[in-house]
């Protein structure tokens, strides 16, 4: 069952609590990026090339997601 607090978690902007947060975000992010590259410069043009980046965004997005919803000691 969703509760409030687990609604508010996933409906609000997390900024980056730590620098190593922060860090991590650019890795994902940069790591991403270099995929769809390749995707890019390997794949032909078409559907599949489009949904393979989409993909990768998702990928990106649900990493990233995961970094920020993230709770630790220091956050209560």
């Amino acid at each position: 069952m969703l509760t409030p607090e687990d609604l508010a978690n996933r409906f609000t902007y997390h900024a980056p609590s730590t620098p190593e947060r922060a860090a991590a975000h650019a890795m994902i992010r940069g790591a991403c990026a270099g995929l769809a590259a390749q995707i890019a410069d390997l794949c032909p043009e078409g559907r599949e090339q489009a949904l393979a980046v989409t993909k990768l965004e998702e990928v990106m997005f649900w990493a990233n997601a995961a970094i920020a919803r993230a709770r630790t000691t220091e956050d209560g």
